[in-house]
C-alpha cells in the first residue's frame, strides 16, 4: 500500500473493536513503523502475505484505528529550527479543567511545537517545540507561555541529541 502524508480519511474509526493481533499484523505494523510509505509489495514481503491480503489487512487496521495515520518526520535543522527544547509548563491551582482545554487549545497550533503532551506529575504539560536559536526559545517561553495567565512556572531544557525509535513496543 503507498501510504500518503497526513492522516487516514476517517479521522477516527467508525467504532469497530479493536481486533487483536495476530503475527500478521504485528510485522505490517512493524514494517509500516520502519517506513510508513511502504508499498504493498513491501509489506507482503515483509510479512510472507500476499500482496492484496496486504492493502486489506492494513485497511483493517486503519479501519480499526490501529494506525492513527501516517506523516512525515521532519528533520527540524534542515528546515531553519536547528534547536530544539522540551519545557515543562506547570497550570496556576484552581478552574483546572477550564485551564487545561484552554492552554491544550493555544499552544497546539503554535508552528514552534513538534510534541505535545498532558502528563502527571511535577508538571502537568511537557512541549517539545523547535525554533531556529535560542533568542526563538526565549521568545515563546515569554510570549506563548510565561506570559499566559493560567501558567504557573515553566522549566526549559534545551535538548543536545535527538533519536527517535522507529518502534515503541516490541511484538512478541
Amino acid at each position: 500500500m503507498r501510504s500518503t502524508t497526513g492522516a487516514h480519511s476517517a479521522s477516527r474509526p467508525k467504532n469497530l473493536p479493536t481486533p487483536a493481533l495476530d503475527s500478521v499484523d504485528e510485522q505490517l505494523l512493524a514494517r509500516l513503523a520502519v517506513d510508513g510509505r511502504a508499498t504493498n509489495s513491501e509489506l507482503s514481503q515483509a510479512a510472507g502475505i500476499a500482496a492484496s491480503t496486504a492493502h486489506g489487512r492494513v485497511r483493517s487496521l486503519l479501519d480499526h484505528g490501529v494506525i492513527a495515520g501516517f506523516h512525515a518526520a521532519v528533520d527540524q535543522s534542515a528546515i531553519g529550527n536547528g534547536l530544539q527544547a522540551m519545557i515543562g509548563v506547570t497550570l496556576r491551582a484552581g478552574l483546572r479543567q477550564e485551564s487545561i482545554s484552554e492552554f491544550t487549545r493555544g499552544v497546539r497550533g503554535l508552528p514552534q511545537v513538534v510534541q505535545l503532551f498532558f502528563v502527571g506529575g511535577t508538571d502537568d504539560f511537557l512541549l517539545h517545540v523547535a525554533v531556529p536559536d535560542s533568542s526563538e526559545l526565549r521568545r515563546f517561553v515569554v510570549d506563548h507561555l510565561s506570559g499566559e495567565r493560567s501558567v504557573a512556572s515553566t522549566r526549559t531544557s534545551v535538548i543536545f541529541e535527538y533519536h527517535r525509535n522507529v518502534v515503541a513496543a516490541t511484538f512478541e
